[in-house]
């Protein structure tokens, strides 16, 4: 009885996690269930939107191919087949959904997840249809609604025409006028601005002509496109014309620029003869003589070049580039030589001095110091010689720097060799 008695409480122990066990066992299967029936109730949610969806697509298509044959009577052929090809696209979206609706039916022990994937791609691929008609429909909307005052609108596009085309004639005129003080380089620009004016008028009348003659025809018929091919063609001619009209304005006002030019040409021309008689470097001297040379002519004999202010404007802006490159030049030579004038005497005095020192330390050093160090000493005499002699000042001043850099090797080689002996 005493070893029963031991064996009790465990017995209770195990037992009571016996039954824990099977609580928790029996309550992740109901949790699991309940879970499973909560995925099952959204998939069929899913599916029965899906299969609503469906039903709309479907009815959209076939509206829209009844509407090719509207389309085709009313905008003709073209506009048929854009929006055939457009429900053709629709077609297989929709022969898509109805597969993957079929493949529902028939799984009906497949995964919730599966379903759900299925049913979530039936919904986007009606999503796809309806937009791409509701699209095709709206074009078609915006084409009804200007073809109702398409017809309207002929008249006042007739009108405009007709006023464009007296402005042309004005325009032929008033360039006819001005050749007789301009040159043909001078109009050509102007002459080529009426010519495209008049081709634009000539589109334009054609358009009105065939909508005035569709319409005269078969009342009714689509015209909103000629009347915008007209309108288009219209203003390309009014912008082309506006062009024409100011070409007079834009050749006094290149007159006075080159008027201009020249004055600013010529005062450059005196400052540069300056700069050239007293370039210090010969080849930017011969330089700017060569450019002053060459572009002095251009201010003789304007007046016989004043039936082109264009050409003459810029003949005179390339010259007085041309003469300022020259300038910038001579300059930068000039100042690069009063730069080593300037630096020449600090140069040699330093060159001097370094010497001098360089030779002092080599008598001290004079019993033990080879020929390297004299060599140096030699050569920086020699350069300082070239430096008080030269008359290039920046010649001059490269040979006083070289003076000073010898002599201070020497200096240098005096010393080692003292510190050595």
């Amino acid at each position: 009885m005493v070893d029963a008695a031991d064996w009790l409480p465990s017995l209770v122990v195990f037992g009571a996690a016996a039954l824990a066990l099977a609580a928790g066992v029996f309550g992740f299967r109901r949790s699991g269930a309940r879970r499973e029936a909560r995925e099952v109730g959204a998939a069929r949610e899913l599916e029965t939107a899906a299969k609503a969806r469906l039903v709309g697509a479907d009815e959209a298509v076939r509206d829209a191919m009844q509407e090719i044959r509207f389309a085709e009577a009313q905008f003709g052929p073209e506009t048929a087949r854009e929006l055939g090809e457009t429900v053709e696209r629709a077609r297989g979206w929709l022969r898509e959904a109805f597969l993957l609706q079929q493949r529902l039916d028939d799984a009906e022990l497949a995964a919730a997840a599966q379903r759900r994937t299925w049913s979530a791609r039936i919904s986007s691929l009606c999503d796809s249809v309806e937009r791409a008609l509701a699209d095709a429909e709206g074009v078609l909307s915006e084409r009804r609604a200007a073809e109702r005052g398409a017809a309207d609108d002929i008249p006042a596009l007739r009108e405009r025409e007709r006023r464009l085309v007296a402005r042309s004639a004005d325009a032929a005129s008033a360039l006819e006028r001005l050749g007789t003080r301009f040159s043909a380089a001078a109009l050509a620009g102007a002459q080529g601005s009426l010519a495209r004016a008049d081709h634009d008028l000539a589109a334009a009348a054609s358009a009105l002509d065939d909508a005035a003659r569709r319409l005269a025809e078969a009342p009714g018929e689509p015209v909103a496109g000629l009347n915008g091919r007209a309108a288009h063609a219209l203003q390309r001619a009014e912008g082309e014309l506006d062009r024409v009209e100011h070409v007079e304005l834009e050749l006094a006002r290149a007159a006075d620029e080159a008027g201009r030019e020249a004055a600013d040409l010529d005062a450059e021309l005196i400052a540069a003869r300056g700069e050239r008689d007293h370039a210090s470097d010969p080849e930017a001297g011969a330089a700017l003589a060569a450019a002053i040379g060459d572009l002095s002519p251009l201010l003789v004999g304007r007046e016989h070049r004043a039936d082109d202010p264009f050409a003459e404007r810029d003949r005179l802006r390339a010259a007085r580039d041309r003469l300022e490159a020259a300038r910038a030049t001579a300059r930068r030579e000039q100042d690069r030589l009063d730069g080593a004038r300037g630096a020449l005497p600090g140069a040699i005095a330093i060159a001097e001095s370094q010497i001098r020192v360089a030779g002092e330390a080599l008598e001290r050093a004079r019993a033990f110091a080879g020929a390297d160090a004299r060599t140096r000493l030699a050569e920086a005499e020699r350069q300082l010689g070239i430096a008080r002699r030269e008359s290039d000042p920046v010649a001059a001043l490269d040979a006083a720097r070289r003076a000073a850099a010898r002599a201070s090797d020497a200096e240098a080689l005096a010393h080692y060799a003292a510190l050595h002996r």
